[in-house]
């Protein structure tokens, strides 16, 4: 009998061994796993928080035409006045041209 005793001690201490081991073994990974989980989390957040920026400011406005681009306007109303004079254009036509050459 006390050899049956003297087997299920050790069979009872290999077993609380074993489960301390595994106990440790299991907070280590649930650590690590934990911590693994957490740098995602703030990757993600950085590049989603980059991806969510300000819009950049507005461009400044155009500045007025040059010299050059005039005297282009006044050839483009001398074209388009030949070509209504001619006929080829109607007078509604005459007019949205007219307005799209001043305004740009």
């Amino acid at each position: 009998m006390p050899g049956l005793l003297r087997g299920i001690a050790r069979t009872a201490a290999v077993a609380g061994t074993a489960t301390v081991v595994a106990g440790r073994v299991r907070r280590h990974q649930d650590e690590k796993f934990a911590q693994r989980d957490a740098d995602t989390a703030a990757t993600r957040d950085e590049a989603y928080a980059q991806d969510v920026a300000p819009p950049p400011a507005a461009a400044p406005a155009p500045a007025a035409p040059a010299p050059d681009a005039t005297a282009d306007r006044l050839d483009q109303l001398k074209t388009l006045g030949e070509l209504k004079q001619s006929g080829v254009l109607t007078d509604a036509e005459f007019e949205a041209q007219k307005a799209k050459i001043l305004a740009g």
